[in-house]
């Protein structure tokens, strides 16, 4: 996409059927994920062009917490996986799975050659993608320095030198969340600002209100200081949307864990998962310290655990 004027790739793609795919990633950065989902169904006639929809489909799908569409999707990706003899196809319908599982903190569902990191079989158009979501997998297995590795080789090797791609844009959001958890603050400062610079121009609000909970207040900061008429846009996304990701979070995993846990009791477990400070947590959530403390003492008492190390196995 142009940086200037990201939508003017819609008119290079002379093939119908793929302007929906990329009709629908700018619906999707932008957070209008009934438009995705429109896109999604007007390539039902068409194999090619809803495979090359499916990942950024299922992730609307899930962003709406509409079940029926997601089985749908799924049901179409498993169809697929199932051909023989055709290994992108496979490999395709894989990476659109692997990119619910590892979004929804799942990493037990990725493939197996994402966990293992072996991109051989795959095709040079989606390495890159591969590698976000290998750099994902490593968030979810709490292998920081990996994942910022990870995103760090995957963008000195973009050729996207003469604008920007939707992958990009997450690498660099992901390497933001990387130096987050390293305790770089700076640098996770410099990083998140550099990404919101491209995109909240054009209205790309989606991969910052999905990194809300990752960052422990650093998205609302940075929003704060730089583009603030786009603070409540971001962050009533998250809010509309972050129930959903945990519902769909309990349907891969089968742990239910917000039967046992409020949403705001796991939105706390999960950050304390990840070692943010109680500081941190009390100042995101507009309570005490000491009020933390003990809604996290209720939290270990409903899981029959001890502390943060069991925590972070439990959640994560």
């Amino acid at each position: 996409m142009p940086l200037n004027n990201p939508d003017a790739i819609l008119d290079t793609i002379g093939d119908e059927r793929f302007r929906h795919q990329y009709e629908a990633e700018l619906a999707y950065l932008r957070g209008d994920f009934e438009h995705v989902m429109l896109c999604f169904q007007k390539t039902a006639k068409d194999d090619v062009s809803r495979l090359r929809i499916c990942p950024v489909a299922i992730a609307a799908a899930i962003s709406l917490g509409d079940y029926k569409t997601y089985i749908e999707i799924e049901a179409y990706l498993k169809q697929c996986i199932k051909v023989e003899g055709i290994k992108y196809v496979t490999t395709f319908a894989e990476l659109a799975l692997a990119t619910a599982a590892v979004s929804a903190i799942a990493p037990n569902l990725a493939p197996g050659w994402l966990k293992e990191g072996d991109f051989s079989n795959l095709l040079p158009e989606v390495r890159m993608n591969a590698t976000y979501l290998r750099a994902k997998y490593f968030l979810c297995m709490g292998k920081i320095e990996a994942m910022l590795t990870a995103a760090q080789t995957a963008l000195s090797i973009s050729t996207s030198h003469k604008g920007i791609t939707i992958t990009d844009i997450y690498l660099m959001v992901t390497r933001a969340v990387a130096h987050y958890y390293l305790g770089h603050a700076e640098k996770a400062k410099h990083n998140l600002l550099e990404v919101m610079r491209i995109c909240l121009p054009h209205g790309f609000i989606t991969p910052f209100a999905e990194s809300v909970i990752n960052m422990g207040g650093m998205v609302e900061a940075c929003l704060d200081q730089e583009f603030p008429t786009f603070r409540n846009t971001v962050i009533n996304q998250c809010n509309r949307t972050w129930k959903n990701w945990v519902s769909f979070h309990n349907h891969f995993t089968k742990d239910n864990i917000t039967l046992i846990l409020s949403l705001r009791e796991y939105h706390m477990a999960l950050l304390a998962a990840r070692r943010v400070p109680y500081a941190e947590i009390a100042r995101q959530h507009c309570i005490s310290v000491g009020r933390v403390k003990n809604i996290m003492l209720d939290i270990y008492s409903k899981l029959y655990i001890s502390g943060r190390d069991e925590l972070a196995k439990y959640i994560l």
